[in-house]
């Protein structure tokens, strides 16, 4: 297992429907999840809701995460209807110096290296990724959208909803994460730039036509370096 640390950082003032949770599973393993609930939806209810069982769930492997996954699906599913009680749902299990990541919506994971990174799952700047239109409560059967890689000592992890990715070109995020000495400073150094975006309002032509408020949630891992 190679030793990691992390950071989190939270806005919820635009609409109290973000959620996350970083679960220590013992022995250097974790769990680290961001849940962006989907507006006028119970959004708000259903990330909680996700958020909380797992918390309680028993995590040994990735089939025990996508067991809570489905059971919270299929109880949304039947109370709202796929019309209410919605939420994505992003999340990084971390065993045997690999991650594995289970993905349902469009709250991106990156894999940032020493010189390459990799989106897995979600949506950035507008370009949808595989799995990056379903949501937990949405339909009967859930889809989740899975990928996995091995990790290496000075390797990073970002977790983030689209209040984040939204604001934040994927280049100007990688190069604060790959510059920052701790995800600490990443986080800061992330969420000022977002303020910044926010308060000039026009966004590139890349990223769409302005950038907007939104929830903004994200977990920062770095693996200690070699």
């Amino acid at each position: 297992m190679i030793p990691s640390t992390y950071a989190t950082f939270q806005d919820n003032s635009s609409h109290g429907e973000d959620s996350m949770l970083v679960k220590d599973l013992g022995g250097g393993s974790f769990l680290d999840v961001v849940l962006d609930g989907v507006t006028g939806h119970g959004g708000g209810e259903a990330s909680q809701g996700v958020a909380a069982a797992l918390e309680a769930a028993t995590i040994n492997s990735v089939e025990d995460v996508v067991a809570v996954l489905e059971e919270m699906n299929e109880e949304f599913f039947q109370v709202g209807g796929g019309r209410f009680l919605l939420t994505t749902v992003s999340a990084a299990l971390y065993q045997g110096e690999q991650v594995i990541t289970v993905n349902a919506g469009d709250s991106p994971i990156y894999y940032v290296g020493p010189s390459e990174h990799q989106q897995m799952g979600g949506r950035v700047g507008g370009l949808l990724r595989p799995g990056g239109t379903k949501v937990i409560g949405g339909e009967e059967k859930l889809t989740l959208y899975r990928s996995e890689l091995s990790v290496a000592p000075g390797d990073r992890l970002i977790i983030a909803s689209d209040g984040v990715s939204d604001n934040l070109h994927i280049d100007e995020l990688v190069d604060i994460v790959r510059s920052a000495a701790t995800p600490e400073e990443a986080g800061e150094k992330a969420k000022t730039l977002i303020d910044l975006h926010l308060e000039q309002g026009l966004a590139p032509e890349l990223m769409g036509a302005r950038y907007r408020h939104d929830d903004q949630t994200a977990v920062i891992r770095f693996f200690a370096g070699a």
